[in-house]
């Protein structure tokens, strides 16, 4: 294992926010910084090593660019943080070595009600490294998402949907407020966008997209109401978030 950097810390940065509970922000401010993230220049030789045996054991892995924290805080409402280019061996290497960890992963839920009140959920495919887990359509941060040197939380949340589903999100659905909550080291961001359509027009239409759909990231759309909270798989970060939405 690669020796720890001596300003790396054990314990998670602080950001002001308690474990797992759902609060609202005012606004997000996450700049990107040029240089790697601190984990991943402390841990190259122990990250290519776990990279060969997860890509081994899962050949459909790609090891593309997301975007890691190595600051994060709450100023007023306000979340903002720092974030580092930085490999997807490197994330998967840090979200398993929880005794070397530092920074934050933030993730962005679009939170897709529809008009009868289903919650839009998707389970991930076989060959992806949630494999199985249930979740909203979205994905990692990534340097796509960067507007002027600022990361567009949003931007991320409607090109994921996109990609997943087919769904294209507009504007006038989206909810004003956004929320997040923290469990550990990953912060989840939301906002709730209301579709027209009824759940059963909803998963149609994803079936419809998947069959066209080259990256086949997802095995099936899963429709969530209240009473399913333990019905499926769901990633653990979807526990706040249900429980926020059908309390």
């Amino acid at each position: 294992m690669d020796a720890m950097s001596k300003d790396e810390k054990l314990e998670p940065v602080p950001v002001g926010l308690a474990e797992g509970e759902v609060f609202p922000v005012s606004g997000v401010r996450l700049s990107i910084r040029p240089e790697d993230h601190p984990f991943a220049a402390a841990h190259r030789t122990a990250i290519a090593e776990n990279w060969q045996q997860e890509s081994a054991a899962n050949p459909a892995l790609f090891d593309g660019r997301m975007l890691l924290m190595s600051d994060l805080r709450l100023e007023g409402n306000v979340l903002v943080g720092e974030a580092h280019d930085t490999a997807y061996s490197a994330f998967l290497y840090w979200r398993r070595s929880p005794a070397l960890q530092r920074g934050f992963h933030v993730f962005g839920f679009p939170v897709l009600l529809t008009a009868d009140g289903a919650l839009v959920a998707v389970e991930m495919s076989p060959h992806t490294a949630n494999a199985g887990q249930v979740y909203c359509p979205a994905g990692s941060l990534e340097p796509a998402d960067l507007v002027d040197g600022i990361v567009d939380v949003d931007a991320n949340m409607r090109r994921e949907v996109r990609e997943e589903t087919g769904i294209t999100l507009s504007p006038h659905q989206a909810d004003p407020q956004l929320y997040a909550f923290r469990l550990e080291r990953r912060v989840t961001l939301f906002r709730v966008f209301r579709l027209e359509e009824t759940a059963d027009a909803v998963a149609a239409a994803i079936y419809r997209h998947m069959e066209t759909d080259h990256e086949q990231e997802i095995s099936r759309p899963v429709l969530v109401r209240k009473g399913d909270e333990q019905s499926y798989p769901f990633n653990a970060s979807m526990r706040p978030l249900l429980n926020w939405l059908f309390s």
